[in-house]
């Protein structure tokens, strides 16, 4: 099993290294975050265990880069920063898993195991609705070609109406995927944000009312508009009109 080891503290490194090696890793060794974006991409390993402050380049941008660059490696994040956001963040742009310093080698190799039977992850679609595009990875959103600035919540949120497009979702299911299934603040956010993403996506779904169905489906043809419709009594849903 080959690992790539992104550490910068030298002794730690070695350490680490040698640890791994008597548990039977093959292990290369690199100690700038530059040097391991470069090796991560030109190289193969079964799992890379990167820190998040390196010289040259932070751990978060080495794997956002490699997720951007289709690079699909395991990685385990090994750092001091113990913070939930900082776990969070690292998982926002691709980690596979979290390891705080200090550290038990016998964790650390159980769980460095478990990523290699796991594998790479098969990358994430490309999701389409009309003119629409969505890609998971790389955390972008284009409508008809353009670039649209989204918050980390309106991603989220976006995404989740374009994998049930539709799909009339009620406000609690839209809590429950896309914030919390333990939210317990005010219901009218989700009316909130899907008023901030109504403007950046263009077009407001009208109310189909009881009796019309309104435009329904998720075809992917391009020149098709894509809108979230107010479902009266239910919910939203994300539809094409022509």
């Amino acid at each position: 099993m080959r690992v790539l080891l992104v550490e910068d503290e030298v002794r730690l490194a070695e350490t680490v290294r040698l640890g791994l090696v008597d548990a039977g890793f093959n292990v290369e060794v690199v100690h700038t975050g530059t040097d391991g974006l470069w090796a991560a991409t030109e190289n193969t390993y079964d799992v890379i265990v990167l820190d998040i402050m390196l010289p040259g380049m932070s751990g978060y941008r080495v794997c956002e880069r490699l997720r951007a660059a289709g690079v699909w490696t395991p990685v385990l994040m090994l750092t001091a920063k113990d913070g939930e956001y900082d776990q969070a963040d690292a998982f926002d742009l691709g980690a596979d898993d979290y390891l705080t310093k200090p550290f038990s080698f016998v964790v650390l190799i159980a769980r460095l195991r478990a990523l290699v039977r796991r594998g790479a992850p098969v990358r994430p679609a490309v999701l389409e609705v009309g003119g629409l595009t969505l890609d998971p990875a790389r955390r972008r959103v284009e409508i008809e070609g353009e670039e649209a600035q989204l918050t980390p919540r309106e991603f989220a949120l976006l995404e989740f109406l374009m994998r049930r497009a539709g799909d009339a979702l009620s406000k609690t299911e839209i809590l429950a995927n896309v914030w919390d299934a333990h939210y317990e603040g005010p219901a009218n956010v989700v009316e909130v944000y899907v008023g901030y993403l109504r403007r950046k996506i263009g077009g407001e779904g009208r109310d189909p009312g009881a009796g019309s169905a309104g435009a329904s489906g998720a075809s992917g043809a391009p020149g098709r508009r894509p809108v979230i419709e107010t479902v009266r009594g239910v919910g939203y849903r994300l539809v094409v009109t022509d």
